[in-house]
């Protein structure tokens, strides 16, 4: 594992490769958690999906362009983050991924363990208050092993597992939108309701799903050949992300909208009850898909903070983090709560570094950059050590984005949230506020680089008027 640059004989990625990465990281229970937010907050299925589907479509759009940096350049994508936070500087944005992926490591787990525990009560196997535990280990054990092997292994992982898993989801499709139950057009729950209900929603599952994946893009599409057209791995990214999540999210809707409790679990093994060993391994397949690709990430997350480490201890690290995580998850009250708020949460943060970075990439180098600069040393960086441009659009965008935020307590909600009545538009304000401070502070001082090849290993001397 590293975080050098891909050279083109190691790139061997397919989009279709990348498409079932995408696809089986999305292809999990925590999705039918998403779509049961939208039901809990008063909307009815039809508005859910409307949600859904548009937040999606855009964020699917941001999902992709961040995919096509690493296929540009070969280049992780935190590492990527140096051009526009510095050398050391992006070490801030390196801890909040790593911290974030050992947490998600949990929280998908924590999520699967009910589904399960229902899924062997239903087949008659009688849990006590150890198989939770003894289900977790399972899982955490497996996923390290993979991470630990690396992206080949992830690669065929999703590949021969994803095909069975598409069509055990078909059939629970038909059996959920055949319910006598389902009802589209009923409204339920005490939530806040229109307009403001469906901003929650947007921030939370609709673009707001697809932002906090922005940090893991790059860390495979860089294994994709140089030669193939960037529209194929946008397109295959893009879709990777949108389908299996609109879909699942759709399913928990769909069940959610019966009228009856909104606990995921308990609607799935009630709907599916006849399906209870194929949607058990459904289950289990869903955490493993997602936390491998994510404690994949970890690592070139940290290695990306210049921590000397064997490969292997930050995956281990992961689990053991993550398990604590999980613990501490397990106690919650309401699963569609929590996991509502720990979504936002991250949106926060992750919304103004996304506008930096696309604004940096995209508007002021327009994707030509001289790579060398991201490795150079601290101390001889043109990159420079701390980039006080891209620290201060961040730091702003953060305020914009706390500003329109609904938080879990009254302290996190933002001034322009409460006198709207709770909406939030946290992502919104956070990414253009970032984004925009930032190209105010650089467009006279970056600009695109002579240097484009993703393989160049060497020393690219760069304009001065450039750097």
């Amino acid at each position: 594992m590293s975080i050098k640059p891909v050279p083109s004989d190691q790139r061997s990625s397919t989009p279709v490769a990348q498409f079932w990465i995408w696809a089986g990281a999305n292809v999990a229970p925590i999705n039918w958690v998403l779509g049961t937010i939208g039901i809990e907050l008063g909307l009815s299925f039809l508005q859910t999906m409307a949600v859904i589907v548009i937040g999606n479509l855009l964020g699917a759009t941001l999902f992709g362009l961040f995919c096509m940096m690493g296929h540009r350049t070969g280049v992780n994508q935190l590492v990527l983050s140096r051009l526009a936070f510095g050398r050391r500087g992006a070490y801030l944005v390196c801890a909040g991924q790593l911290l974030m992926s050992m947490a998600w490591v949990g929280v998908n787990t924590w999520v699967v363990l009910d589904f399960a525990v229902a899924a062997l009560d239903r087949m008659g196997v009688q849990a006590g208050p150890w198989m939770p535990y003894a289900i977790a280990a399972v899982i955490m054990l497996i996923q390290i092993g993979l991470a630990v092997k690396g992206f080949r292994a992830i690669q065929v992982f999703e590949r021969w597992t994803m095909p069975v898993v598409l069509l055990v989801m078909a059939a629970m499709t038909v059996l959920a939108l055949t319910r006598e139950e389902f009802q589209p057009m009923a409204t339920h729950g005490t939530g806040p309701g229109g307009i403001v209900a469906m901003s929650q929603l947007m921030t939370a599952i609709g673009i707001g799903w697809s932002i906090t994946w922005l940090v893991y893009a790059s860390d495979y599409t860089r294994f994709v050949p140089a030669t193939v057209p960037p529209k194929k791995v946008f397109t295959s990214t893009a879709l990777g992300m949108f389908l299996p999540t609109v879909w699942l999210s759709g399913l928990g809707a769909a069940l959610a909208s019966s009228g009856s409790a909104t606990d995921p679990a308990q609607l799935v093994i009630t709907a599916f009850g006849a399906m209870s060993l194929p949607v058990l391994l459904l289950v289990l397949h869903g955490p493993i898909a997602a936390n491998i690709v994510v404690m994949y990430s970890a690592s070139l997350a940290a290695l990306s903070m210049d921590l000397r480490t064997a490969r292997w201890k930050i995956p281990v690290a992961t689990g053991v983090i993550a398990s604590a995580v999980l613990v501490w998850f397990l106690n919650a009250q309401n699963v569609g709560e929590s996991f509502k708020q720990w979504l936002i949460s991250l949106v926060f943060w992750m919304s103004p570094w996304a506008g930096i970075c696309l604004v940096d990439f995209f508007i002021l180098r327009r994707g030509r950059i001289a790579v060398d600069d991201c490795y150079e040393p601290a101390s001889t960086s043109r990159l420079g050590a701390i980039s006080k441009r891209g620290m201060l659009a961040l730091a702003a965008g953060l305020v914009a984005a706390w500003s329109f935020q609904v938080g879990a307590v009254s302290a996190l909600t933002g001034p322009l949230s409460r006198s709207t009545g709770g909406l939030d538009l946290s992502w919104l304000t956070g990414m253009l506020v970032g984004g925009g401070v930032y190209w105010l502070l650089a467009r006279k001082t970056v600009a695109p680089s002579i240097a484009t090849t993703p393989v160049n290993l060497g020393v690219t001397p760069v304009p001065e008027g450039h750097r």
